[in-house]
């Protein structure tokens, strides 16, 4: 029979063995592990600092139990965010991390660290101890400064190589434009070169914008508006911007009936983007007096699916597997289709980025179904807002009498001569310019014209600058600024918003673009005038 063990009467059993034992085990694992460890009382004071923090920071613990001793190893620009977080923790019992510079007692340098602190209760849930570490990140954080500073140069070299591409196809295609549609009319014969130079140089733009478009996806710098988006409304747009391309072609196109509201979490004007390149791939290969499909339907009730059916010759199994490769035309590069063979793998990147999938299937002889999936979300809140200023420009530029007086600033000559000859065919409007921006500014004061349309790459001033200069003056703050720029990246587009201008709009002109955005800015004007 085994032995029994008894207590003397009226002794308890002493766990204190038991605790020392425990904690000198802590110590022991804590004092081999790479991370500072710490351990305070419920008040604050230190009880414990493991061997690599009194190694890091030189400090014994007979000095850490000192008064201010906070400020010997936290650099001055932490110092208050660790006192506040610290003293915050106490009061709320609440776990926390927060990162901070410690100095390291070697060299005196100064390192990041992730600082990590949680409060042990006993049985009645009262704090008896903090316990708290500290993992030395500095390594981690120069490798992200270092991502940074390579992403900003990538966005700065990808906006200036845009600019510097955008500029010179401003020319090519607004002269062209302007010749297309003067009076008298082109011969048939000049008619037909005026065709080939602008079919050329939208195609080369449309390169241009999805070489930046996917550099800048492939480089994180790509920003998304996700909210609902009405499918219905995205197809009916779709279907007006690429119809007219099938009717040439003899092919007959059918788009779903939504009879109920059908609305998926992505942004607008990126679901739109991806399914005119669906729809614009299927008409291109599909074959004379075919066919293209258009369907949705949920594919499970949380995600909606688009697909685009065409009756072109298909694609062998081989050739599905290379889809959405950059640059690769499946043998298409010399058809007489234009393509970049980048718009499938642009299509893809969004479509992930916004939570969904892509893909297709092919039979060799029948066709291709192209499809695309985002997830389903219920209709936006309709609230009644005002009319939109547009409508208003529109009514009143047109029955305006007296002529209106526009201001372009502009160095590029060829820039400036093809906004003189289009706005040289409105009666209504006329024309200033300035080759830069001090010019451009004191024409403004002295002129007083009713809208300013502002390059941004000026060669004294930026248009940015400039822009801020009129704002401050009370003689010119009233005007409205439209910013016209070959800056055309999504960034260059949001900064100039946010610095003030009225409008941005992009180079190369598309002349109704350009016309709407100052038939606005004229209505505001004269609004203004009014009050």
């Amino acid at each position: 029979m085994r032995k029994q063990h008894t207590n003397a009467p009226g002794k308890l059993p002493s766990l204190e063995g038991e605790i020392d034992e425990g904690e000198r085990r802590f110590r022991s694992l804590a004092d081999a592990m790479p991370q500072m460890v710490w351990i305070t009382k419920p008040d604050s004071s230190i009880e414990y600092h493991n061997q690599r923090w009194i190694t890091y920071s030189g400090l014994t613990l007979e000095q850490i139990q000192k008064e201010h001793w906070w400020s010997l190893v936290f650099h001055p620009d932490d110092l208050q965010t660790v006192i506040d977080r610290w003293t915050s923790a106490l009061h709320s019992g609440e776990a926390f991390e927060l990162e901070y510079r410690m100095k390291r007692a070697s060299d005196g340098v100064y390192r990041w660290q992730l600082g990590r602190a949680i409060p042990v209760k006993d049985a009645n849930g009262h704090i008896v101890k903090w316990v708290g570490t500290a993992t030395d990140i500095e390594d981690q954080k120069q490798a992200q400064a270092a991502a940074e500073s390579a992403n900003r140069a990538k966005s700065d070299f990808l906006s200036g190589m845009s600019h510097e591409l955008r500029s010179p196809l401003n020319a090519i295609l607004g002269f062209t434009q302007l010749m297309a549609s003067d009076s008298p009319p082109p011969t048939p014969s000049q008619q037909a070169s005026i065709d080939q130079i602008l079919r050329a140089g939208w195609h080369l733009l449309e390169l241009i914008n999805e070489v930046l478009d996917l550099a800048k996806i492939e480089s994180g710098q790509v920003s998304l508006s996700q909210e609902p988006v009405s499918l219905a409304e995205v197809m009916r747009e779709c279907q007006g911007m690429i119809e007219p391309q099938a009717q040439q072609r003899g092919m007959r196109m059918s788009f779903p009936r939504f009879d109920l509201p059908c609305f998926v979490h992505g942004d607008r004007t990126r679901v739109k983007q991806i399914l005119i390149n669906l729809l614009s791939n299927a008409i291109k290969y599909n074959r004379a007096q075919g066919t293209v499909e258009v369907t949705c339907s949920a594919r499970t009730p949380e995600r909606m699916c688009v697909s685009v059916r065409d009756t072109g010759a298909g694609l062998p199994p081989d050739k599905l597997a290379q889809l959405f490769q950059p640059f690769n035309r499946l043998g298409q590069e010399a058809g007489a289709e234009e393509g970049t063979g980048i718009g499938l793998v642009v299509a893809k990147r969004l479509v992930e980025l916004m939570g969904g999938a892509i893909g297709a299937e092919s039979t060799v002889g029948a066709g291709s179904v192209f499809w695309f999936e985002l997830r389903s979300t219920a209709a936006p809140q309709v609230t009644t807002g005002a009319a939109e200023p547009a409508v208003l420009a529109k009514a009143q530029v047109r029955n305006g009498a007296s002529p209106h007086t526009l201001l372009y600033v502009e160095d590029n000559p060829a820039n400036r001569e093809l906004v003189e000859q289009l706005i040289a065919r409105h009666t209504e409007l006329r024309l200033l310019t300035a080759v830069n921006g001090q010019l451009g500014i004191a024409l403004a004061r002295t002129a007083q014209p009713e809208v300013i349309v502002m390059d941004i790459n000026l060669p004294d001033i930026s248009g940015v600058d400039a822009l801020k200069i009129l704002r401050d003056d009370p003689a010119t703050a009233h005007i409205p600024v439209i910013a016209l720029s070959a800056n055309a990246m999504p960034r260059d587009i949001e900064k100039g918003m946010q610095a003030g201008f009225f409008r941005y709009v992009t180079k190369p002109i598309k002349l109704d673009e350009f016309m709407d955005a100052l038939n606005v800015a004229l209505a505001f004007a004269r609004v203004n005038r009014r009050q």
